[in-house]
C-alpha cells in the first residue's frame, strides 16, 4: 500500500508474493522495494520460509536441468572412431593418378579440425537448437489446477485511480517456471507471452497461480485477443456498467467464452490482430 508521502508500506497482516519472493531471490528489487522486503521477511517467518522454498526449487530445478542436458550431448568417442575408421580406409585406398601428388597428413589435419570445430559448435548450441525447432504448442485456455487466478485486495476506485494498464514485465526466472509447469520446456519463448490470467489492470496479482504461458500466433485466440478483453473488460468496469469481482471471475474461467459474452460474437474481431 501506499502512505501519503508516496513511500511504500506493508501492512503487517499482508505477505509477499511469490513474484516479490522470486525478485527478492534474483537480487531484480530496487532500491525503494528491498528495504521494505527485508524488513518484511525479517519479522515474517511464513514468507522467510516461503522464500528458502523456492531457493530450494531453483537450485533443483538447475540440477536437474544439467544433469539432463550432460545425457542429451552425445560422447565424442562414437563420431571420433568413426571418422579414423572411414580416413584409415581411404589411406589404403589405391589414389587415382590426379590424386597421388597429394599428401593426405594435410588433408587429415584438415578434416580433423573441421571435425573439432563442428563438435564443439555443437555441445554450444545443442540445448538453444533444440528449444528453437521444436513446434509450438496452444495453449489457449490455462490448466486450471496450474493456474486458477490470483488477486489482490484491491477496490475499483484504486484499479481505475491507476493510469498505467499493461502489465508487468515478468522476470525469466519466473517465465522458465511457467514454461516448466506446462511441460513447454523446449519452445521458443518469443513466440509465447507469459501473460497474467487476471491482468494486474483489474487487480490480479504478480503470482505464479496467476500466470500461463500463451501463443502469439498458434490459434485465432491468442494474446492479442485477450488483451483487447483485458482493455475492454477494464473500461465496462470503470465506466460502472461492470462489477470488478464478476470480470476477475469471468475472465478467470474462460476468458474466451468472456470474450464472445462482451464483445457479442463467436470468433476474434479482426481488429484484434
Amino acid at each position: 500500500m501506499l502512505a501519503p508521502n508516496g513511500e511504500f508500506v506493508r501492512s503487517e497482516q499482508s505477505h509477499l508474493s511469490d513474484q516479490e519472493l522470486l525478485l527478492a531471490v534474483d537480487g531484480e528489487l530496487s532500491e525503494r522495494e528491498a528495504g521494505p522486503a527485508l524488513a518484511h521477511l525479517a519479522t515474517c517467518w511464513a514468507c522467510l520460509a516461503r522464500k528458502q522454498e523456492i531457493e530450494a526449487a531453483i537450485g533443483d530445478f538447475m540440477r536437474l536441468h544439467r544433469g539432463n542436458l550432460g545425457r542429451n550431448i552425445p560422447p565424442p568417442e562414437g563420431p571420433r572412431a568413426l571418422l579414423k575408421a572411414q580416413l584409415a580406409q581411404l589411406a589404403q585406398t589405391e589414389r587415382p593418378p590426379w590424386f597421388r601428388g597429394f599428401s593426405l597428413r594435410p588433408a587429415l589435419a584438415i578434416v580433423l579440425a573441421a571435425f573439432g570445430l563442428g563438435l564443439i559448435a555443437y555441445l554450444i548450441s545443442a540445448p538453444w537448437t533444440v528449444r528453437q525447432t521444436t513446434r509450438l504448442v496452444a495453449v489457449t485456455v490455462p490448466n486450471p489446477s496450474l493456474t486458477p487466478g490470483a488477486t489482490v485486495l484491491v477496490s475499483r476506485e484504486e484499479v481505475c485511480r491507476e493510469s498505467n494498464t499493461k502489465n508487468k514485465a515478468v522476470p525469466v526466472a519466473v517465465q522458465r517456471a511457467v514454461f516448466d509447469e506446462y511441460g513447454i520446456r523446449t519452445a521458443e519463448p518469443r513466440a509465447y507471452e507469459v501473460d497474467y490470467l487476471i491482468t494486474p489492470a483489474l487487480g490480479g496479482a504478480d503470482d505464479i497461480r496467476n500466470l500461463w504461458p500463451q501463443s502469439y500466433k498458434a490459434t485465432d485466440w491468442n494474446a492479442e485477443v485477450k488483451d483487447a478483453l483485458e482493455d475492454h473488460l477494464r473500461d465496462l468496469v470503470c465506466d460502472g456498467k461492470l462489477d470488478l469481482a464478476t470480470a476477475q471471475h469471468e475472465i478467470s474461467t474462460n476468458w474466451i467464452e468472456a470474450y464472445k459474452k462482451y464483445f457479442h460474437t463467436d470468433r476474434p474481431l479482426s481488429r484484434h490482430r
